[in-house]
């Protein structure tokens, strides 16, 4: 192990220089240094010039950096955000100035990713397609009552309308209804529409891109109080899915010795079979901030941001061994890996294409839709050739999902719409074919989202 001298306070100092202002929370030199260098410069410990003030405590350092625009998203080299390295100092300004930033950088980027999604979304073929989703546990009297659901989606232009009956699953418990979403976009303009079919309601969410972006000011994104302490007496709680191992492997059939690859027809397409292996979920759990007590309501922090008193010649020089110590309170952390198989049919004349028309909706349901975004979560993986006719996985930690793609452009429905469906509304069958259901398609997808828009009246 090399002594810690040997990284000198001027090498440093030139390699590190914000870093080192940081350090030392000069924050008058750092308003001046940050014009000529790079704000989001990495240290041998992974941690950006803002996560190093965070974690030191030092407040002042905390608001310069922010102000010239430091990044409040990026994770540290031990994979923690800004917010949770603030959450774990105990100290509620820190937590109220980080997390109005966050929320502040959040709001602008859900704005500013609305027209990319709009421009895929209309850049994309119309089509139509059904979402069978089929749910079973390894709990006995949990798969017993376990739900199934035919998510019905159509896409005309820059439109969508979605069509589910199962809404969510929370505390052991499935929530049902029948809902429609419909959304439209222009350049500038957005309309999103939930339809409820059981009230009769119709809630609408509509925004000028333009001015909601003028709207979104840092003052606009002022956390309430009780959201701050809220998150100053609750563990601090990381879930993600670590996917650096996986592997897709093609399943086999046959008896040993005459084994091939295993394929199948789903829907009337062809496809490959693969399992899915090391894909892991990890959940991380600290609590440093707590109190005994509750650990105890309190929002006491400690004054103690380098407790095991490491020198800035150790901290800044890589190849100086810490043996386990670090900056910041002592992390108490539980770590919980779940580990899960998965099975993907994977077809390679399918007319969909995964990225350009299902992931974005998908996207967009997953503002709504818990089972959603985590099917979300597992397609942003790096897929074998060809589209997901079946996935298979892990949904919840007593929950698997099967979700099956079918009806391609077929246009049909099993259940009449009677709450927004008219004995005029034309209903595409699949009888229909070629340029005459592209027509029926749009006509009815027009009719019933006019009809919605009637029901809606109520709200």
């Amino acid at each position: 192990m090399l002594s810690a001298t040997a990284a000198s306070v001027e090498d440093f100092s030139l390699r590190f220089p914000l870093h080192t202002l940081v350090w030392e929370n000069d924050y008058r030199k750092l308003e001046k240094e940050i014009q000529t260098s790079n704000i989001e410069e990495v240290d041998p410990r992974g941690r950006t010039p803002l996560h190093l003030a965070v974690s030191l405590g030092h407040l002042e350092s905390v608001r310069v950096l922010l102000r010239h625009g430091a990044d409040v998203s990026k994770e540290n080299g031990k994979n923690w955000t800004v917010l949770q390295e603030a959450v774990s100092t105990g100290d509620p300004e820190m937590v109220q100035l980080v997390l109005q930033r966050r929320d502040y950088l959040k709001a602008s980027t859900a704005l500013g990713g609305v027209p990319e999604l709009l421009c895929k979304i209309r850049e994309s073929p119309d089509f139509y397609m059904e979402m069978k989703w089929e749910f079973t546990s390894w709990i006995p009297l949990v798969s017993r009552v376990c739900p199934s659901d035919v998510c019905r989606i159509w896409k005309s232009g820059a439109c969508l309308r979605v069509d589910t009956t199962l809404l969510g699953f929370e505390n052991m418990t499935w929530i049902r209804g029948r809902r429609s979403y419909i959304f439209r976009g222009e350049d500038n303009c957005t309309e999103l529409m939930e339809v409820n079919h059981e009230d009769e309601v119709v809630d609408t969410e509509r925004f000028d891109l333009s001015r909601e972006i003028e709207d979104v000011t840092l003052d606009s994104m002022q956390p309430a109080e009780q959201e701050v302490a809220k998150r100053l007496t609750t563990p601090i709680v990381n879930t993600y899915l670590d996917t650096k191992d996986i592997a897709f492997e093609r399943s086999k059939s046959g008896i040993w010795g005459w084994r091939s690859d295993r394929t199948e027809v789903v829907n009337g397409f062809e496809a490959k079979v693969f399992s899915v292996n090391n894909v892991n979920v990890v959940i991380r759990t600290r609590t440093e901030h707590l109190t005994d007590e509750e650990k105890d309501m309190t929002m006491e922090f400690a004054t103690a941001t380098n407790p095991t008193a490491i020198t800035p010649e150790e901290y800044f020089n890589p190849n100086f061994d810490l043996q386990g110590r670090d900056i910041g309170r002592p992390i108490e952390l539980t770590i919980r890996t779940q580990k899960f198989k998965g099975t993907l049919w994977m077809s390679e004349e399918h007319p969909l294409s995964l990225v350009e028309q299902v992931t974005p909706i998908i996207d967009l349901m997953a503002r709504t839709s818990t089972h959603f975004a985590r099917l979300g979560d597992f397609i942003n993986l790096r897929f074998p050739p060809g589209f997901p006719v079946k996935i298979e996985i892990p949904l919840f930690h007593v929950l698997n999902a099967r979700i099956t793609f079918g009806n391609i452009n077929n246009c049909s429905t099993d259940e009449p719409l009677d709450s927004i469906q008219s004995a005029s509304t034309p209903t595409p069958t699949e009888e229909i074919c070629g340029s005459q259901r592209k027509a029926v398609c749009q006509q009815w997808f027009e009719a019933v989202c006019s009809q919605s828009q009637s029901v809606g009246m109520k709200s």
